[in-house]
């Protein structure tokens, strides 16, 4: 099973809350378009001043033409929140592609930096951070997406113990991981090195004293490896 198989969405939470599915490629253009123009307005006034208004004026958009995809700004907000959860899961799998990890903080620290690349340069990226996250990414038996999809990579390629515990302790690192980061970036838009070379050991620190030091694994066929991360 490949990387990019592991991380895909689940069917049932890839509902972006868009009133009306666009088929067309124009329409798919128009939708794209509305969420690059929130994404620049999230970066300038944050998410809680938001409006479908300067949505569609940015976008160059009539205000129906909003309405016709979001019935309102929470929607465009959840929207914008799933495309960059989605580019985010695409930046694990290319990190995990390139690096080829040997040991299981390698591959908890291609995640790391997928974060922080996404934070520099990906438009709107912090929505991430916005409050209702968990509800499209929380499955119904418990567990954040990202955490579930990980620890099957960290037990299956690594050896680590499945299982609730492992998922636990990842969304552990994960909250752990999304504050430090973020106030990284609070007012520096490269982010202060400080506090992610901090993330960086804390969560190494955290992992490594449920798992012991990670030992490197045997090589392994890197199409197959690749696999498991997206199913």
């Amino acid at each position: 099973m490949a990387f990019s198989e592991i991380f895909s969405m689940d069917a049932e939470t890839q509902d972006l809350q868009i009133r009306v599915e666009p088929i067309q490629q124009r329409s798919a253009a128009r939708l794209s378009a509305l969420l690059d123009a929130a994404a620049e307005i999230v970066d300038e006034v944050g998410f809680d001043r938001i409006t479908t208004a300067m949505v569609a004026e940015r976008a160059g958009a009539s205000i129906g033409t909003v309405y016709r995809y979001y019935p309102d700004r929470v929607a465009v907000l959840n929207a914008l929140r799933a495309r960059a959860e989605e580019r985010f899961r695409q930046r694990v799998v290319l990190e995990l592609d390139i690096s080829e990890p040997e040991t299981w903080w390698d591959a908890v620290d291609c995640a790391v930096s997928a974060v922080i690349d996404l934070y520099r340069s990906e438009p709107g990226f912090r929505i991430v951070r916005f409050v209702d996250r968990e509800q499209s990414t929380r499955a119904d038996d418990g567990g954040d997406f990202f955490a579930r999809r990980l620890a099957t990579v960290l037990s299956e390629e690594f050896g680590l113990p499945g299982g609730p515990e492992l998922i636990f302790r990842l969304e552990v690192a994960v909250e752990m991981a999304d504050g430090i980061i973020a106030r990284a970036f609070y007012d520096n838009p490269k982010g202060d090195e400080r506090y992610l070379d901090e993330c960086r050991r804390i969560l190494h620190d955290y992992l490594v004293s449920h798992y012991g030091p990670s030992a490197r694994v045997p090589s392994r066929d890197s199409e197959s490896y690749l696999s498991q991360l997206v199913e």
